[in-house]
């Protein structure tokens, strides 16, 4: 199957499911979700002193008649939310044998599709050595191009470049296994700086989350292509859980930190029965 194949499997599952709306919208910005803030909406909210730079079509100029005072309606802010969704473009995302690549663009095109049934706009964005606009928000995300997984380093520096050219107040979702040699603080506060709602979602392979015992792990440098086989025994399976529970309960507590949700999914099972029961709890998604 296709890269626009697996993107569109997701879309397909995505059908029942909704974008929740952001707790705050978009800035300046008019669409089709109320607001808390004062915007260009036709529904009045209150009055306030006029102040130079205000927009003159929004003075009450039959209040000024009868107080002699300049005052501005201001409206409740229409808002229409977008998405964007950052895919990790690592080698480790696309290691032969594994279900985590297609489970990555399903993913993908899951909260996409999601997104467009809430009225939202979305963008996709692969973060290799750069941050790359996987195409126009208008475009359906099985059109995405240039999706390679193939970058030999840690992706935090295209997050950092996508940082200031993602929608403000809009939701934010990373895609990655976060198998990263990086602080995921930094991380975390790049993808929620100016966000309403931030996620970071890890996406692992059954074998990357329960090593098969008496098997030979095959382990493939990305930066070097070193490659070295190593017997799974008890003793090394316990090891390698024991780190990853860590690596998860610091990723874990760098959202805590910043308001962002943070949750692990594993390929195989979302593309068998599509359970994302904790964004659901979380207030991320809606079932239909």
């Amino acid at each position: 199957m296709s890269t626009s194949a697996f993107l569109q499997e997701g879309a397909t599952a995505a059908q029942r499911f909704a974008l929740a709306t952001p707790r705050h919208g978009p800035a300046n910005r008019t669409g089709s979700a109320l607001g808390a803030r004062a915007g260009s909406s036709l529904e009045f909210r209150d009055y306030r002193g006029y102040e130079p730079g205000d927009d003159l079509r929004h003075v009450d100029w039959n209040a000024f008649a009868r107080s002699d005072q300049l005052s501005v309606k201001l409206f409740r802010e229409e808002v229409a939310p977008h998405l964007d969704v950052l895919m990790d473009g690592s080698k480790s995302m696309a290691l032969a044998d594994s279900a985590k690549l297609r489970g990555t663009l399903a993913l993908a095109g899951f909260f996409a599709e999601a997104a467009t049934n809430s009225g939202f706009s979305h963008s996709g964005w692969l973060l290799g050595a750069d941050a790359v606009l996987l195409g126009d928000r208008r475009r359906h995300a099985a059109e995405w191009e240039t999706i390679r997984f193939e970058h030999r380093d840690c992706p935090t520096s295209a997050l950092a470049s996508a940082g200031s050219r993602l929608r403000s107040r809009g939701v934010r979702i990373l895609l990655s296994d976060l198998l990263w040699n990086a602080d995921p603080v930094q991380a975390v506060r790049t993808l929620a700086d100016r966000a309403s709602t931030a996620v970071v979602l890890q996406v692992l392979a059954g074998a990357d989350t329960d090593p098969p015992l008496g098997s030979y792990l095959r382990l493939v440098d990305s930066e070097t292509d070193e490659v070295r086989e190593v017997r799974i025994d008890s003793g090394v399976a316990g090891r390698y859980r024991e780190n990853l529970a860590r690596l998860q309960g610091h990723w874990h507590d760098a959202c805590r930190t910043v308001g962002a949700i943070f949750a692990t999914v594993v390929a195989e099972d979302i593309l068998r029965d599509w359970r994302l029961d904790a964004l659901v709890a979380a207030g991320v998604l809606e079932v239909g």
